[in-house]
């Protein structure tokens, strides 16, 4: 993708009259997003060597090593709500549907699906009023929200991180073009306002047909199929929320950067674009809450790129075999490549403090998987990525025990001036020591 430098001198909106709400000490935007990736990593080239601040970082993190300053290695966290139990195989689904929940998701694959709201989601409803969109989801996957995925799991609970409520998963955008066009608008530079406005307008005229032909049929319908119609109309009003929201913001930023053509034909390019994607939505301003899933939990892609032709999921039952190990440990660092590009086009980017973006961020890249080839979801392979606007302690490896993860979550929206939330999920408790 072409693109011509672009350096931020928005406005932060809304930020100097939410006070301490999602800001940093200096009134910058504080940000949060969590990036998922698929099977677990192999623990021996992930975990680093030593503890506190004199750690040597592993084969998988390596690429971190000139951003180490900016991170958290975080060892001990868990989410035991995806271990086996009573409800059999499926620890994929279960891997991906509690990671941000911190909920055993229910086994079925219709259409009773239930987890949780996510914790992304939980930030959204405190502070998505700030920005121009409450939260963006982002995914280098297919978009599924039915079938059956995992040992009789439905394919909601692997293919969607952020979940609005128990029954309804954020369907993550797959199309950089359309994310970039839903942030700025279609079109060139000086096309894309008029743009962005005809397609609201467009939308709501959309919307009121939808909203008229559903009151006509909800006469009709029994009182089940009424109950899922009403939570389609639910996400009908929440279309017209956002709709009205950002008309209320005005004009919508106009980054001197190129529209992306669409998805890349290569998963590498792909990945970076997106990354792109969810940099330009932090630096404007658009919103300041994200999940992207990289791919989904039990995905089976071949690598091309780095001249692996199995696939990951087949890769890490690799019972102890060097040969099928040391090829995953590469996928690993593949993506680990990936987030350290997308985390040092953060740090090198200025926020409207003069600190970087990356500083007034903070970003979870971790799996519900641990080991892979065993289906563990304790100590899982987890970081804790900027500074959190001078909140956070980074440039170390912590060792904090066996503790929940949705521990380490709570501890992370009490930064963006979240209160009163007691508990999430499964949590016991705060992470006091990030």
């Amino acid at each position: 993708m072409k693109r011509r430098t672009f350096f931020s001198s928005t406005a932060v909106a809304g930020s100097a009259a939410a006070g301490a709400l999602a800001t940093s000490a200096t009134g910058a935007p504080l940000r949060m997003a969590f990036v998922y990736f698929p099977n677990g990593a192999i623990q021996d080239a992930w975990w680093p060597k030593g503890e506190g601040k004199d750690f040597e970082l592993s084969r998988t993190m390596l690429p971190l090593e000139k951003l180490r300053h900016q991170i958290q290695v975080l060892g001990g966290l868990d989410h035991v709500n995806a271990t086996p139990g009573p409800d059999g195989a499926g620890d994929h689904a279960r891997a991906s549907g509690s990671f941000l929940t911190g909920v055993r998701v229910k086994k079925t694959a219709g259409a009773d699906i239930h987890a949780g709201v996510s914790i992304d989601q939980v930030a959204a409803n405190h502070v998505g009023h700030l920005t121009r969109f409450p939260s963006l989801e982002l995914t280098c996957d297919a978009v599924r929200k039915s079938g059956n995925c995992d040992s009789g799991y439905s394919c909601a609970y692997q293919y969607n991180l952020a979940w609005r409520s128990a029954t309804q998963p954020i369907a993550p955008e797959p199309n950089p073009r359309l994310l970039f066009e839903r942030l700025f608008g279609a079109g060139s530079p000086a096309e894309r306002g008029k743009n962005l406005k005809l397609r609201q307008a467009q939308q709501r005229s959309v919307l009121d047909f939808v909203r008229d032909d559903a009151r006509s049929l909800q006469r009709k319908l029994a009182s089940r199929d009424k109950e899922k119609l009403e939570e389609y109309l639910g996400s009908v009003r929440e279309i017209e929320k956002r709709i009205e929201k950002a008309e209320r913001f005005g004009d919508a930023p106009n980054p001197a950067v190129d529209t992306p053509a669409g998805i890349p034909t290569g998963f590498e390019e792909y990945i970076r674009v997106m990354f792109d994607m969810l940099a330009l939505a932090f630096q404007t301003d658009s919103t300041r809450i994200a999940t992207f899933l990289l791919a989904n939990e039990g995905s089976n892609r071949a690598f091309p790129e780095i001249n692996i032709a199995e696939g990951h999921h087949f890769l890490t039952h690799h019972r102890n075999q060097p040969d099928m190990m040391d090829k995953v440990a590469e996928i690993d660092g593949f993506y680990m490549r990936q987030f350290a590009r997308f985390l040092d086009k953060l740090e090198q980017t200025k926020d409207v403090d003069g600190h970087s973006l990356l500083y007034n961020s903070m970003i979870v890249y971790g799996s519900g998987n641990a080991d892979g080839n065993r289906h563990t979801h304790v100590n899982l392979p987890i970081l804790l990525a900027g500074g959190g606007g001078g909140t956070l302690t980074p440039g170390r490896f912590m060792k904090i025990g066996s503790k929940p993860a949705t521990n380490l979550f709570l501890s992370m929206v009490d930064r963006l001036g979240v209160k009163g939330l007691e508990r999430h999920g499964d949590s016991t408790g705060r992470v006091e020591t990030i």
